[in-house]
């Protein structure tokens, strides 16, 4: 950068068109840090009131060790200096989707923590020479709210929407909140059929956890998340993880795995048998949730992002009182490879009928780590 400003002074250009030229051409020092090891990024992340679940060690120590991901912060802030902001990424190395920055996979967000929008627009204009130079592929990150400034290059991508449930309200006041129908008769039906609830992070839940999600995945006809993801997750999170199952008599109907970081507890997965639907099982494992986290003092739950045109996951979410909001996606170049969210629909409805379940397990397996 200094080289083009000499010459540019050698060949005659005016002082200010070399400084104009800095201007466009440079960004403000950024540093790269390991979040797993410096104890500062867990510090910002504790702090901050932008950070989720998402930012924690725990779901960048299971994307490492599930996934082969490199986690990666880029800061303004020099080593030895407390840590004031950080974007943090994975760098993902893959021959089918190539090699890029995502900020973060499989995270239905994750926000740049900073203090203004001008210190995360230097960390992106970094992220984006990177690219320019020819070391990634592309970079995509998912603020909840942030949006790029121009000189990053970064383009809207993807459109999602994100939910969120109030939780400070009393349990009876949640209660009323619930549409009176489709949640309220539900976990009434629930008590009624003396649906029986359990909850924790063992092996045999996972197993019946995972049994109903491979059902789901092949309704809706995608792969299915491998356990090779799950029990990771597990040893990452301890007690912040745990897996909810409803059984009718002995059998397991239906299944939900949370996280819970600070003051939120996320609803990260959930699947379910349709046959046994008219139960309320799924109602069950909600309002049992949505009453421990009131126990326990957390005051936000999040239902996770909606593809928008999935109006029944959507009225399913506000059903329940949740209030949702746009979530963009921002991307450069404009048009990234293959991500989860334009796998190709078609084709997936034609191949995963008639795969048996040992198939689109491995599938699952040999895919996910390409397409976080």
């Amino acid at each position: 950068m200094n080289y083009g400003i000499e010459v540019a002074t050698q060949l005659g250009a005016p002082a200010a068109l070399s400084l104009s030229m800095k201007v466009e051409t440079s960004a403000t020092n950024v540093c790269e840090i390991d979040p797993l090891s410096d104890s500062r990024w867990e510090s910002l992340v504790s702090s901050h009131p932008q950070a989720s679940v998402f930012h924690s060690t725990s779901w960048l120590r299971a994307l490492q060790t599930a996934y082969g991901y490199e986690p990666v912060v880029m800061t303004t802030c020099s080593r030895g200096t407390d840590l004031t902001n950080g974007l943090v990424s994975c760098r993902v190395k893959s021959w089918l989707t190539g090699r890029r920055l995502v900020s973060l996979p499989f995270s239905d967000h994750c926000d740049p923590l900073a203090s203004n929008s001008a210190e995360v627009d230097d960390l992106l204009f970094n992220m984006k020479e990177q690219v320019d130079v020819g070391k990634w592929r592309y970079v995509e990150i998912r603020p909840t709210s942030y949006e790029p400034g121009v000189r990053t290059g970064l383009h809207k991508s993807l459109t999602y929407r994100i939910h969120r449930l109030d939780l400070r309200k009393s349990k009876q006041e949640l209660f009323n909140n619930f549409h009176k129908s489709c949640v309220q008769r539900k976990i009434r039906r629930a008590e009624r059929e003396k649906l029986r609830y359990e909850e924790g992070k063992s092996e045999n839940l996972l197993k019946k956890f995972h049994k109903l999600l491979v059902a789901t995945r092949r309704r809706q006809c995608l792969p299915p998340q491998p356990l090779s993801w799950f029990r990771p997750l597990i040893d990452a999170f301890g007690d912040n993880l745990k897996i909810r199952v409803a059984y009718k008599d002995d059998l397991p109907i239906a299944s939900i795995l949370t996280l819970s970081h600070k003051k939120s507890i996320v609803y990260k997965y959930g699947a379910s048998d349709p046959r046994f639907h008219r139960f309320g099982g799924m109602a069950l494992l909600f309002w049992n949730t949505i009453q421990g986290a009131k126990d326990e003092g957390i005051e936000e739950l999040e239902l996770g992002r909606s593809d928008n045109d999935n109006l029944g996951l959507i009225s399913f979410k506000e059903h329940w009182g949740a209030v949702g909001k746009p979530l963009n996606y921002w991307a450069y170049p404009h048009s990234p490879p293959v991500i989860p969210g334009s796998w190709d629909r078609a084709f997936l409805r034609q191949i995963v009928p008639i795969l048996s379940d040992p198939i689109l397990k491995t599938v699952g397996k040999l895919l996910y780590r390409h397409i976080g």
